[in-house]
């Protein structure tokens, strides 16, 4: 039996009945099929910790988006916060501006004109304070579509230039609230018909 126990044994010295060596051996084998196995699950556990952690700067950078909309949304209802107010005053503007077109011959009434110019001079520097910006159009300027609205249509020298102004425009700080109501010229298609054959002749 000790004979049989020597020469499967891998020690060099002589074993007896009771070495230990196998053991070592069974162990490590066994100790590499847990290690193998632990390695396994740290693989598993880490590539779900990859995944997790792209979900939270997914959800981070989400957050810091949403963030800085509500925050931009915030400033844009600051900013404008008066444009409902400034464009309720509007038709009263409109209503100086329609009256100040008429020069009164009468004394009386000439003098309480001026007192009506004071008056919408300090609602609109009122208004302009708040933001409120008057469109400048000019009479024979060129339509710009843009800041202004053609209600009418009337026969001139050039195509699209203003030819007078029925309603003032209106920006509210940078936002236009209103477009300049204007009437343009346009020319006969006769007198385009003339000028292209004139042109072709040349």
């Amino acid at each position: 039996m000790a004979e049989e126990t020597k020469k499967n044994c891998e020690c060099e010295e002589e074993c007896s009945e009771t070495c230990e060596c196998g053991k070592d051996e069974k162990l490590s084998r066994k100790d590499k099929k847990n290690f193998d196995k632990l390695q396994e699950e740290l693989g598993k556990m880490t590539a779900e910790a990859n995944v997790w952690k792209n979900k939270y700067y997914e959800a981070y950078a989400d957050m810091a988006n949403l963030r800085k909309s509500i925050e931009k949304d915030h400033q844009q209802m600051v900013k404008y916060s008066g444009q409902k107010f400034v464009e309720g005053m509007l038709p009263a503007l409109d209503n100086f501006y329609m009256a100040f077109k008429v020069t009164p011959e009468d004394p009386t009434l000439a003098a309480y004109c001026k007192g009506f110019e004071m008056i919408y001079r300090q609602l609109y520097s009122a208004l302009e304070a708040e933001g409120l910006k008057e469109i400048d159009v000019q009479v024979g300027q060129e339509f710009d579509h843009n800041t202004m609205q053609a209600v009418e249509v009337v026969e001139g020298e050039k195509d699209n230039v203003v030819v007078t102004q029925r309603t003032k425009g209106y920006f509210f700080k940078d936002r236009l609230v209103r477009p300049a109501m204007v009437v343009v010229s346009k020319t006969k298609e006769e007198q385009k018909e003339e000028t292209s054959n004139e042109a072709s002749m040349n």
